[in-house]
């Protein structure tokens, strides 16, 4: 029965989305902080975003995610979540609270999943990131995912 029930939430779920994130590699990205009051998603904000499940692109749900690179018209982001098993996985960094959550829970971004977002796909921005949280980030992901 429960196996029914997350099926049929699953495509109760479907909603028109905007362009997706795309999944992309993380080598050879270039690291950037550039959070401008200028009302467009920049590197080092938290934007909000339609993101696919990985298991399956066609459904996907709206969330945080932290912009840590552009090119183009072509924002790089890192996923963020609030579910506290998070804690202690691999390829998760946490980020502790900030005003991207109204509830102001703890988050943690995802290293490992690079998705690049056009900007009309951004539904909203949620903060800026500061600074020093940002490069502990970057910071990861130079050692262990080979950004620039």
């Amino acid at each position: 029965m429960a196996r029914l029930w997350n099926a049929l939430r699953r495509l109760t779920r479907r909603t028109p989305a905007p362009p997706a994130p795309r999944p992309g590699p993380p080598r050879g990205r270039h690291l950037a902080y550039a959070p401008q009051p200028d009302g467009r998603a920049d590197p080092g904000e938290i934007v909000w975003t339609w993101v696919p499940y990985e298991d399956d692109p066609a459904l996907g749900k709206d969330r945080p995610v932290l912009v840590v690179g552009r090119q183009g018209r072509s924002l790089y982001g890192l996923m963020l979540s609030s579910q506290h098993e998070r804690d202690g996985q691999r390829h998760w960094y946490p980020l502790g609270p900030g005003a991207w959550d109204r509830e102001h829970r703890p988050s943690w971004v995802r290293l490992d999943r690079v998705l690049t977002v056009a900007e009309g796909g951004i539904r909203r921005e949620g903060a800026v990131l500061d600074r020093n949280r940002f490069e502990a980030v970057a910071g990861e992901l130079r050692r262990d995912y080979g950004w620039a």
